[in-house]
């Protein structure tokens, strides 16, 4: 860690960090899980840090990270298999700091960085199955935050959810950081950090080690429940 702050970061090299095995690896087991990398590059001053919702992005950021040349940068993305999207021609660098909303919905905002993209939307299918579609918004980027769209989600929704495949101090405690310096908290808003536990979980498959840190698409459902104050009654219904 000192030889990325002392060696690239305080001197703004355009060093670009590729890391694989982002979150739950599976197979590789605790010793290889990428769980702790966007808590400790994102406090570090104008290290760009970004997170793939799925293959196609990656590519993007790829291209994004090719094209910083005055500070450093870095991307993450997970052991294992796509998520079966359509793949560009060739990458186009992202706006630095800026992410894109994915599904409009209503009370509950979710606000995901990296992986789980894709547990979200299953989630917001039964959710709207319910009445209650959520927004679905994917970051992209952890630093710089998208100030724009996280304030935008936190005003016009009683609930915002953020989601990452890490531990806790990465993205979601920014995130709630920025709520907290604009007063957001002040006017009712509803936060939760969705985070891989304060543990390290032992080797499974991804899908099961994701069950074990309550971040599959049954929990992501359960969650926009809780903070709503439905989860009662979707127990009863079920």
């Amino acid at each position: 860690y000192d030889q990325v702050v002392h060696d690239v970061a305080i001197q703004r090299l355009p060093v670009r960090f590729a890391i694989d095995r982002a979150g739950l690896v599976g197979a590789d087991g605790a010793t290889h899980a990428g769980s702790f990398d966007v808590a400790f590059l994102a406090n570090l001053p104008d290290m760009v840090v970004m997170a793939a919702a799925d293959e196609a992005e990656l590519v993007h950021m790829v291209a994004t990270a090719a094209a910083i040349d005055d500070r450093p940068s870095a991307f993450r993305y997970p052991r294992g298999e796509g998520v079966g999207v359509e793949m560009p021609e060739r990458g186009m660098p992202l706006e630095i700091g800026k992410g894109r909303i994915v599904v409009e919905g209503g009370r509950v905002a979710i606000l995901s960085f990296g992986t789980r993209l894709a547990e979200v939307l299953k989630a917001c299918e039964s959710l709207s199955q319910r009445g209650l579609a959520p927004t679905v918004a994917d970051a992209r980027f952890a630093k710089p935050l998208d100030r724009d769209l996280i304030l935008s989600l936190a005003r016009h929704h009683e609930a915002l959810i953020t989601i990452e495949e890490g531990a806790i101090g990465g993205f979601g405690s920014h995130v709630a950081q920025l709520l907290a310096e604009e007063g957001v908290f002040d006017r009712g808003l509803k936060f939760r950090a969705m985070v891989l536990p304060d543990t390290f979980i032992d080797q499974a498959s991804p899908e099961d080690m994701y069950a074990v840190a309550g971040m599959n698409a049954a929990e992501i459902e359960a969650k926009v429940l809780e903070v709503l104050g439905v989860a009662m009654v979707a127990g009863l219904r079920a």
